[in-house]
């Protein structure tokens, strides 16, 4: 299975951000959206970052004088990617080994989707759960 799959499930639906956006209004978007992740783009419309959870905390670390700063300030720059084609097991592969949870998905230089780590996980739990009922039929079928 590859990535393609989860889109076509979950939609391509991303929620963006501008690098000038103050970090106090993408907390209010991640949460009004109940997400965990934003793509930040560039006024070109190219991909600048990605502001996390995670970015949001270790910025407030500092204070919350860092809720007047910009998502510029605190953004992920270098912004792992991967392809509708790649499969499940490789973006898994690069969230553990990256440490992060979310994936931007590039298609011929466009930005169409975005995967987690629960879409990650959601679908290996379908798989899961099917490879468990195809075994059961086989072993009922004798």
């Amino acid at each position: 299975m590859n990535v393609q799959h989860i889109l076509a499930q979950k939609g391509r639906k991303i929620e963006i951000a501008s690098p000038d956006l103050p970090i106090a209004q993408a907390i209010l978007h991640l949460a009004s959206k109940r997400i965990g992740a934003l793509i930040v783009m560039d006024c070109a419309g190219a991909l600048a970052g990605i502001i996390s959870e995670r970015d949001i905390v270790r910025a407030l670390v500092a204070g919350a004088h860092a809720l007047e700063d910009r998502v510029r300030d605190h953004m992920t720059e270098l912004v792992v990617t991967c392809t509708p084609d790649t499969s499940v097991s490789d973006v898994m592969d690069l969230m553990t080994r990256g440490r992060f949870r979310h994936v931007p998905v590039i298609d011929g230089g466009e930005l169409v989707g975005l995967v987690s780590i629960g879409d990650i996980v959601k679908h290996r739990l379908a798989e899961i759960e099917s490879e468990k009922s195809a075994i059961i039929a086989y072993i009922a079928a004798g």
